[in-house]
């Protein structure tokens, strides 16, 4: 009797292990192929059907295994197969494969832009206006533990320094400034990856250039959103980025007003004395060093300046903010040609 025992207990054991293994087989077999932002033009022929794509996904990269695939497919049964030509990407699972082709070429889409500079919860808002998301749900979404965890494991760029309890939102930054077109019924986590594959699309070209910098990507757009608030014209933002590292080389705060707005929540031509006191991790008045994380999503040519700065030794710079027709950047490589400026062109001591 005992022996009878053992051998169903071994039976049951073995049994579960198969299991286990095998959703764990499954799982990894319909996940995508790869991390990394990779857009492939894809081709739907007349008459095919998604088991008969099977080899020609594989074939593109697009799918890690064919049987694993055609499981997927004998679950699900999937409709809706319409010929044309999609946008897949190798960074997508089965799923969202599946789900691309079945919303067929003529999927109802949208369209939201982020202008540069904008705030995250700007951001919200904008996707808020064309989808049934409010703000606060995408605001919140963006927050949960769950994303973070995915996004960081998803993206090169994404690291733990998003997790900071000092940072007012994790994300802040991150969203790549665009035009977005989007389907009707997308999903926050796709229109969430599909702000970060940008992102990605437009880092990895500095990829390089980035990991031998000596600042980590959450700095570099810390940097990159001041500068972007900072400079008029796309000719100052490397000479701006280099005051910006002048400064820090010198053990000097950075006293940006980009990131004092931030910290106050509010926006104007000049601060006083009382602004500057606002103990926030984001101000630059009252801490040294670079603040918390970035205040604004700065557009490439801001990313670019704090990767490729313009060589000076200037630790000043102002705008004649009063002069609505003014364009033009002052510099100064010392404090007191910084005032004679200040009280040139704004009428008073910095």
């Amino acid at each position: 009797m005992k022996k009878y025992v053992n051998i169903y207990i071994f039976a049951i054991v073995f049994l579960a292990i198969i299991i286990v293994v095998g959703c764990t087989s499954y799982n990894f077999g319909i996940s995508p192929v790869t991390k990394e932002s990779q857009e492939v033009t894809f081709e739907v022929e007349e008459n095919s059907t998604y088991l008969s794509l099977a080899p020609i996904l594989k074939e593109n990269n697009l799918i890690r295994s064919e049987t694993f695939y055609k499981i997927y497919i004998k679950i699900f049964n999937p409709s809706n197969l319409e010929k044309g030509t999609y946008t897949l990407n190798r960074n997508m699972g089965v799923k969202e494969i599946i789900n691309t082709l079945e919303q067929g070429t003529k999927a109802e889409t949208l369209s939201f832009v982020i202008p540069e500079g904008r705030h995250i919860t700007d951001v919200a808002d904008y996707i808020s206006e064309v989808t049934d998301y409010s703000s606060e749900e995408l605001l919140n979404y963006w927050q949960s533990d769950g994303l973070l965890d995915t996004l960081i494991n998803k993206y090169w760029f994404i690291t733990d320094e998003v997790r900071n309890d000092n940072l007012r939102y994790s994300l802040e930054g991150y969203f790549f400034p665009a035009t977005y077109e989007i389907f009707k019924n997308s999903s926050m986590q796709e229109i969430t990856y599909k702000m970060l594959d940008k992102m990605d699309e437009v880092l990895s070209k500095y990829k390089i250039e980035i990991e031998n910098s000596g600042y980590t990507v959450h700095e570099l757009l810390t940097l990159a959103s001041i500068v972007e608030h900072e400079a008029i014209l796309d000719e100052d933002r490397p000479i701006i980025a280099q005051v910006f590292y002048n400064r820090l080389n010198q053990g000097m705060r950075l006293e940006s007003c980009a990131t004092l707005g931030y910290a106050l929540g509010e926006w104007k031509l000049t601060y006083n004395a009382e602004d500057r006191q606002v103990d926030s991790p984001y101000n630059t008045y009252m801490y040294y060093g670079l603040p918390v994380g970035p205040g604004g999503s700065p557009g490439e040519a801001s990313i670019k300046a704090v990767i490729y700065p313009e060589k000076n030794n200037y630790l000043f710079f102002l705008a004649d903010v009063y002069d609505e027709n003014s364009t033009k950047t002052y510099y100064s490589e010392t404090y007191s040609e910084h005032q004679q400026k200040c009280l040139q062109y704004l009428g008073y001591a910095c």
